[in-house]
């Protein structure tokens, strides 16, 4: 059997992993060690330390946590180095993982070191594609267009593996015309911070909206006490759940979505589900936005190349009013709902096949060829 090492720093890598580790497991019997969350647990792995340790967002967030990632960063090195696995499987966690692998690769490590979602060159900091080239054998991304984009700009060697939210949620046959408003405040300690106060404004707002039966907010299990509690006081009564079931079962019944900026609005796209998006940053990060080379935050605008999705985006302070207009447009127009849904279907349609230049690759048979390949013993 072979050995690997896998890394996840937030929810959607945990199920990233989850899904690969499964994958992995049954076709080609690997040995797990690593930084996972709840679905990588699901899978056996017993987590160096918790994921929660590497969930930050935002430069505020960074800095007040920095002796622990660094901290966290010597111990993965120490534990790879002492292991010497056959690859190393970094999911997402951008900053953390480039300094994991730059300091493996100065360190001597010789097995295969894998970028599993590829960073936004496309967007921002396009120069960063050639910097990492030296540090990743492959990465893996899970947008149609990432790998061309890559290539143009110099990146390590990009392959498109699809995105995990295919196979988890199906694409809705019927939008009902009444449901539960999914709230999506983020899983980032900074990210519920900043987006909790605004969400819990909003339901009040929309309170009582004849498409809203009640308000849901599906989460982690590891969070899910926590919303309970800081929901407790908030005007409208809101439900909290948890678990894989629960949240498909939340897709399926919405009447909409309203979502923190991130993995999640793709997987309501994916699953057919009308949202709008939002963003409270920081003021480091508006600077960053403002240079960026895209027009767009939200993954599916992004993939779809306009705004298919609203885009109610603010720079520190939130704005109540601005988000439920947004809102109200979309549950009052039923064609404003049904032209997403026709574009969130021709966006899974792309991402179930890749793009012309880029195909679909399974991961968990490129990561086996890859550890054939690698220069170490197993």
């Amino acid at each position: 059997m072979a050995r690997a090492f896998i890394l996840a720093g937030e929810a959607s890598g945990d199920r990233i992993g989850g899904a690969l580790m499964q994958r992995l497991e049954k076709e080609a019997g690997f040995i797990f060690t690593g930084v996972g969350g709840e679905a990588m647990a699901g899978q056996g792995l017993s987590s160096l330390f918790p994921i929660d340790d590497l969930a930050v967002m935002g430069y505020a967030d960074v800095i007040a946590r920095l002796p622990l990632l660094l901290w966290r960063a010597r111990q993965v090195v120490r534990h790879i180095l002492d292991e010497n696995p056959a690859i190393v499987i970094l999911i997402d966690a951008q900053v953390f993982s480039q300094v994991i692998a730059t300091r493996l690769r100065k360190k001597g490590y010789r097995g295969r070191i894998v970028l599993y979602v590829a960073p936004a060159v496309w967007a921002w900091n396009p120069q960063r594609a050639k910097k990492i080239a030296p540090l990743y054998d492959e990465v893996f991304c899970v947008l149609p267009f990432e790998p061309q984009a890559m290539t143009r700009l110099g990146g390590p060697p990009t392959v498109y593996v699809g995105h995990p939210a295919l196979e988890r949620f199906a694409f809705r046959e019927h939008q009902p015309a009444r449901g539960p408003l999914l709230l999506f405040p983020g899983s980032r300690p900074g990210e519920l911070r900043r987006h909790l106060p605004l969400m819990a404004s909003v339901a009040a707002r929309l309170d009582g909206h004849p498409a809203i039966s009640r308000f849901v907010i599906p989460t982690l299990s590891s969070l899910h006490a926590r919303l309970v509690r800081e929901t407790a006081d908030w005007p409208v009564r809101v439900e909290v759940v948890s678990g894989e079931s629960n949240r498909i079962a939340a897709l399926g019944e919405a009447v909409a979505g309203f979502a923190v900026s991130g993995t999640v609005t793709l997987e309501l796209a994916l699953a057919g589900v009308p949202h709008v998006l939002t963003y409270i940053a920081e003021p480091a990060q508006v600077r960053i936005f403002e240079k960026a080379a895209t027009r767009h935050i939200g993954l599916p605008n992004i993939i779809a190349g306009r705004e298919i999705v609203p885009e109610v985006l603010f720079a520190k302070h939130a704005d109540p009013a601005k988000t439920e207009a947004a809102l109200r447009q979309l549950l009052d127009d039923p064609a404003t709902r049904h032209s997403q849904v026709a574009a969130f279907a021709d966006i899974r349609a792309l991402m179930q096949k890749g793009a012309p230049e880029a195909p679909l690759h399974d991961p968990a048979q490129r990561i086996a060829a890859l550890v054939q390949r690698a220069p170490i013993s197993t």
